[in-house]
Formats: structure tokens, sequence, C-alpha cells
């Protein structure tokens, strides 16, 4: 047991080191959220369709009582993935990525009202921890406070997603969950673009090398990462799985410092932030170690 937690550990690693590269190609693409998010969603279901379709077409199969979940979550992780690009167009990669640390707690806040379990306070403790680096990046980042605003909404969903997958992949493969998840969030998105008056089909139009990026999103970033990531879901605890999600703004804010340079550099006070968010990441990685907590 303790060999299958910590493979899904390095997988789930790996699996966040791919949601950071693809803050990346979001910023790298010239596309609004929106239309950005429906190509991403739609592909991704798309290319799973596809493998269902000549390969297992078992997976297309799902018990009808867990249709209202999974239309949920599809609603929630659309929405999601709309306000972190956008926050990532208005405030630009390194702040909206360590606003998806305060993802830990959150979770430590949102998941005894959505399970009934009981608070636990080491959660809140290191949960309390990152809150308080985040302090500080809103303090150095002041000017930023809409871009701020919007990644924490992206955070709070997030985690709505995360305690309600980690409880879906308990009766469901998670590969049939990605693909329903993924064309629910698809289709709502294409339903809001026809009824807003903001949107035309000029909105969709790929500049340049768009199109790479959008399939590197959808394919790499989203069918594949979207799917391992719900699958180690059955070994990890939902606030395990969030504070891993906090070392996604590691591996975006090095790949953006390495691209763009000083043009993502940041105040001391957000790196201080930054890094006792960090260490509140690994306080709890050897607490749990030592405690042997699932």
């Amino acid at each position: 047991m303790q060999d299958v937690r910590t493979k899904s550990l390095l997988q789930y690693h790996f699996i966040v080191f791919i949601f950071g590269f693809s803050s990346i190609l979001g910023a790298l693409c010239s596309l609004d959220a929106i239309p950005l998010v429906v190509y991403r969603m739609g592909l991704a279901a798309l290319g799973l369709g596809g493998y269902f379709a000549f390969f297992q077409r078992d997976n297309f199969k799902l018990h009808r009582s867990l249709w209202v979940k999974v239309l949920l979550g599809g609603l929630i992780i659309g929405v999601h993935w709309v306000t972190f690009f956008h926050a990532i167009k208005v405030a630009g990669v390194s702040l909206t990525l360590s606003m998806m640390a305060t993802g830990a707690f959150l979770t430590a806040m949102l998941e005894p009202l959505v399970t009934r379990r009981r608070v636990l306070g080491y959660e809140l403790l290191f949960g309390g921890l990152i809150a308080f680096g985040v302090g500080l990046i809103f303090e150095a980042e002041y000017e930023h406070l809409y871009g701020i605003g919007i990644a924490l909404v992206s955070a709070v969903l997030s985690s709505l997603f995360t305690i309600l997958n980690t409880e879906l992949v308990k009766t469901a493969k998670a590969i049939t969950l990605s693909f329903y998840e993924l064309a629910v969030g698809a289709v709502v998105g294409l339903l809001y673009v026809s009824l807003s008056s903001t949107y035309n089909l000029e909105s969709f139009e790929l500049q340049q090398w768009d199109g790479l990026w959008i399939l590197l999103i959808a394919w790499l970033c989203t069918s594949y990462a979207f799917n391992i990531s719900i699958k180690v879901m059955k070994h990890l605890s939902p606030f395990t799985v969030m504070m891993i999600i906090n070392l996604e703004p590691v591996y975006g804010i090095a790949l953006s410092l390495a691209i763009w340079g000083e043009d993502e550099l940041m105040s001391f006070r957000f790196y201080l932030g930054f890094a006792i968010v960090l260490g509140a990441i690994l306080l709890n990685g050897i607490y749990k170690r030592q405690k042997q907590i699932a």
C-alpha cells in the first residue's frame, strides 16, 4: 500500500509540473480565456473519445446515479480554467500561480463541510501558514488586486473540484470521469459563447503558433494529465493533493523566469511569501511521513 501511495505521489508531482507548463502555454497563446478553454476542453474530450471508440468502448459507460455530480464537476473545472487563464492574462504567470497555492488552506476549510469529516488540526496549521504567505504576496502586489481576486476564485473552484472527484473516483473510472467532465465543460463554454454578445467567430481565430500551443494544452496538459490526476486521487487525500498542487507555482514560475527573464521578476516580499508557502508544503510532507497519515 505504501508503494502504491509513493508511486501516486511521484505521478502527481509530474502531473503538477505539466499543469505548471500549461500556464506558460496559455500565456503564449493569443486567444482570450474563454475561447482558449473551449478549445482546450473540446479537443481534450475528442482525444479521449477517439481513444475510447477505437480501443476501450466500455469507458463510455457511466452509471446514471453519477451524472449530476459529473455535470457539476464539468461546470466547476470549466469555470476554473477560464478564471485561471484570465488571471494569467491580466496579472501574469507568477502571481496567478502563487495564488493557486491557497488551495490547501481552502481544502482544509471546505472538505469537512462537503464530506462531513472532522477538521484536522495539522491541516489548519499548514493551511494557515500558506494563508500568511499569501497575505504577504497581497501586500507586495496590491496593484494587481483584480488579477489576484480572479486567481483566488480559480483556487476555490480547483479545491471544490478536487474534493468532488476524490469521492467520484471511488465509484467510477478516472478516465471516464475525465471524458465526461471535459465534454460538459466544453459544451457549457460553447453555450455561453453562443449567448454572449462579447464573442464571435473571430474570437476563435488562431494566430501564428496558437494551434501548437492549444494542442499541447489539450492533449498533453489536459487529456493525459487530467486523467492521471484523477486516477491517483484513489490513493491520496484531498489535502495531500492540494498540497502537491501548491508546487505548481514553483514549476510555472521557474519556467516563466527561464522564458521571459526579468519581465517575470517580482518584489522581495512576493518571494518571501512564496517561500513561506513552500515551507508549509515541506513541513506537511515531513509530518505526514513521520505520522504515516494517508
